[in-house]
């Protein structure tokens, strides 16, 4: 036996070797079956032929699954969890009220929760479920329904739409300011990149006319939060959006070396924003709908949520 299957082989045979290989008896599989021993050693050989692979040890009237059919047992079992999911899910589509949302923490805490009264006055009987992730969430294993993320729109398996640019200045803790007199400065500093994007600070430098090289430092951070905290500490360079930076200009916490239009110019793509991603199918659900159609109808730009 040998050889690559072309497609699939039957699900009925998949069902029934996942029976057998959980009572290790074709007696035991046939009478959960209800059908013969001999129908549950005749789906077993048809698999095994599509297969071109022995699944079973046979022992006399024992048998007992071989190293390949312990590694497929795990695969098939996997994908029964998943039909079942898919089935549960399906079943109760029809009066689902919930609607799962993962929003990046910076998003979700400076912008999407204060609003969200909006949306309720739109669909009341939402039951919305409000996660923090900065990686985008598998969909799937996560059971989120839609996403906003932070970084250039790249994720093209989805639906997405740009909600707001996140516009960056270089800030740094004052006691730094006076070592940056030039852009070319920031090459002997440690530049704090933002973990989901290595790309930021080489794109902004070449921007401001300096060529990057390897950094005399660089720290990677993985929020917006952690990146303001580091900077304020005086840990590095760090590039802050617009309305935190602005907050801690005038506190006098953090310092703009070179003002507030650092990326004035730059290309839109190489400019990051918040995105709203979600699978297309999602679209079809109307409570899932309805979210889209309210979050991509905000102005975002707008800083005072109306109460």
């Amino acid at each position: 036996m040998g050889g690559r299957p072309d497609r699939l082989p039957p699900l009925n045979a998949l069902r029934v070797f996942h029976t057998v290989v959980r009572h290790r008896s074709f007696r035991g599989a046939a009478k959960e079956l209800l059908v013969s021993p001999q129908a549950v050693s005749q789906q077993i050989k048809l698999l095994e032929e599509a297969l071109g692979v022995a699944l079973f040890d046979r022992k006399g009237r024992r048998i007992e699954p071989n190293e390949q059919a312990i590694l497929l047992s795990h695969f098939v079992q996997a994908g029964f969890d998943e039909f079942e999911e898919g089935v549960r899910r399906i079943t109760k589509i029809g009066h689902r009220t919930r609607i799962n949302v993962n929003a990046s923490p910076y998003f979700a805490t400076r912008y999407l929760i204060d609003r969200l009264g909006r949306f309720r006055t739109i669909l009341p009987e939402a039951d919305l479920r409000l996660t923090s992730m900065v990686d985008l969430p598998d969909f799937v294993a996560d059971e989120v329904d839609v996403a906003i993320q932070w970084g250039y729109g790249t994720w093209k398996a989805f639906d997405q739409v740009l909600l707001l640019q996140d516009i960056k200045v270089i800030c740094c803790a004052p006691q730094l300011a006076a070592d940056l007199r030039r852009p070319e400065d920031l090459l002997d500093q440690t530049l704090m990149h933002p973990m989901l994007s290595a790309d930021l600070w080489p794109d902004v430098l070449r921007h401001l006319g300096v060529a990057p090289r390897d950094p005399k430092g660089a720290l990677v951070l993985q929020d917006a939060a952690a990146m303001r905290s580091a900077a304020r500490a005086g840990l590095g360079v760090g590039l802050i959006s617009v309305s935190d930076a602005r907050d801690d200009l005038e506190t006098g916490k953090l310092v703009a070396p070179f003002g507030m239009e650092v990326m004035q110019g730059m290309p839109p793509e190489q400019i990051p924003g918040f995105y709203l991603v979600v699978p297309r199918a999602h679209r079809r659900v109307r409570p899932i709908a309805a979210f889209c159609d309210w979050i991509t109808a905000e102005d975002w730009l707008d800083p005072a949520p109306i109460a």
